[in-house]
């Protein structure tokens, strides 16, 4: 018995079928929506969604945060931003990196919330790199 996955960005629906298991990026770690899976809401970090048919994956998505909603029969993730790790480009996510990196620098170090925001962004295209370079 499969489980539908779908891979919804603000752009648009990126993946809607069903597979054998989805592995999602937590941010409390990695965890496997299956059939029978008990339901859960969860917050995903930047990181690969890979899409198994028996155990093989057929597709990985980087997704840059967001969250997924697992059922017994469904896992709905809403990403902030998702490609499939095949489009993902090196050269962009490094200077974005470099600008994040700025913007670090440059940021008020009292301003707890900024920061977090900005360690959460830089933690994502890290990983989008490494997800684009098959380091991940």
């Amino acid at each position: 018995m499969p489980v539908q996955i779908e891979i919804i960005s603000p752009e648009k629906v990126l993946v809607s079928r069903q597979v054998d298991m989805a592995v999602l990026p937590g941010m409390e770690g990695d965890i496997a929506a299956m059939p029978e899976h008990a339901p859960m809401m969860l917050l995903l970090r930047g990181g690969v969604v890979a899409l198994y048919e028996g155990e093989t994956v057929t597709d990985r998505y980087f997704v840059g945060g967001g969250f997924a909603d697992i059922t017994p029969d469904r896992c709905t993730v809403l990403a902030d931003r998702a490609v499939p790790v095949s489009d993902i480009s090196i050269d962009n996510a490094t200077a974005q990196l470099e600008a994040l990196s700025e913007a670090w620098d440059k940021a008020d170090k009292t301003d707890t919330t900024r920061l977090g925001v900005l360690q959460d962004q830089i933690l994502a295209v890290r990983a989008e790199i490494e997800a684009g370079t098959g380091t991940l």
